[in-house]
């Protein structure tokens, strides 16, 4: 099988004007070199980062937590993520070689992951918001059930919106390689101004709650109780911090795509890909940091992580560290952080 960076990736005329040749086969070569190493790190640290935090959260706390709820949801959101890495890896190796069917179904996987990691990071974020400026809104004894509807609408609403990639998303061949996507301009142009609606919108309602969020802790003079409010601000922070070049760079293509002055010229048209490459790597390496914050951020997870590893590392010691995590967890009806 021939690797797809080999082929001649050479669009002429018709995309670029008068008799213009635009050579991309440098720009896929990047592409094909570096996506599959930077997957490979990036899956590997995911499933073993957000298993981590499914296994404490099931083990060593208690889902009455909004919090806690909204975090196990974010894990499973990320996993959702994660399970499409292998496939584009190897589209961007080999070409897309599997199928039209599993061509769907892992475009359907990559935005349904996509939009729920957003929506529960928003929702987290009004979460505390309430908590902190409006403390008297509390949900009080139906966490666990506001926890369970919100978490239900949320999935659905992020299924709904990746059906697009189910239903139009196609094997389409191009410089005899195959490749898995949009085969119609107008739904690849409207899936990107879906991505940056959906980006910017919770954009603009996570700043507004952390800027409420952050001037009522410094009227406060206790710090040590907003331990979460740091936490998921940090999380929020670096989701951004990753996904905003992304989405700037998917609205930029549409615009090549398009042929947008002066957008249609060849240079600009490979500086755009060679962005929206790095970009995406960045923004798709989201899926495996969350849970590295929760050890940095986080205190209670340090130490459920400690006796995580101490019962892989001194099996002698499990029936103490149950004994001890069970007169934790009767005492304890927060979040884990």
């Amino acid at each position: 099988m021939t690797p797809a960076y080999e082929y001649d990736y050479s669009e002429y005329d018709s995309d670029f004007g008068p008799s213009e040749v635009c050579n991309k086969t440098d720009v896929v070569r990047f592409g094909s070199i570096t996506t599959p190493i930077f997957f490979s790190a990036v899956i590997a640290l995911s499933l073993v980062g957000n298993i981590l935090v499914l296994a404490i959260l099931v083990l060593y706390e208690t889902l009455r937590s909004l919090t806690n709820t909204f975090i196990l949801n974010l894990a499973l959101s990320d996993l959702v993520f994660t399970f499409g890495l292998p496939f584009w890896a190897y589209d961007h190796l080999w070409g897309w070689t599997l199928g039209e069917r599993t061509c769907k179904a892992v475009n359907f996987v990559f935005y349904a992951g996509y939009y729920s990691s957003i929506v529960f990071l928003m929702i987290m974020t009004i979460h505390r918001y309430l908590a902190v400026v409006h403390p008297l809104s509390d949900f009080g004894t139906r966490k666990r059930f506001y926890g369970i509807i919100a978490s239900s609408i949320i999935w659905t609403v992020s299924f709904a919106a990746a059906i697009p990639s189910l239903l139009y998303t196609k094997v389409v061949l191009h410089n005899g390689v195959s490749y898995c996507t949009y085969d119609d301009i107008t739904w690849k142009t409207a899936s990107a101004f879906q991505q940056n609606v959906v980006f910017s919108l919770a954009f603009l309602v996570i700043t507004f709650c952390y800027a409420n969020i952050l001037r009522t802790i410094l009227r406060s003079r206790s710090h040590a109780r907003h331990r979460t409010v740091k936490l998921i601000f940090t999380v929020v922070v670096v989701f951004f911090v990753g996904w905003a070049p992304y989405n700037t760079m998917i609205f930029l293509r549409s615009l090549t795509d398009l042929q947008v002055p002066p957008f249609d010229q060849c240079k600009i048209s490979i500086a755009v890909d060679y962005g929206f490459y790095v970009c995406r790597l960045i923004a798709f390496s989201h899926c495996c940091l969350n849970p590295v914050f929760y050890v940095f951020v986080g205190v209670k997870f340090r130490t459920h992580l400690k006796m995580i590893l101490r019962c892989i590392w001194q099996p002698q010691a499990n029936g103490e560290i149950y004994r001890r995590t069970s007169r934790l967890n009767s005492h304890s009806h927060g979040s884990m952080y």
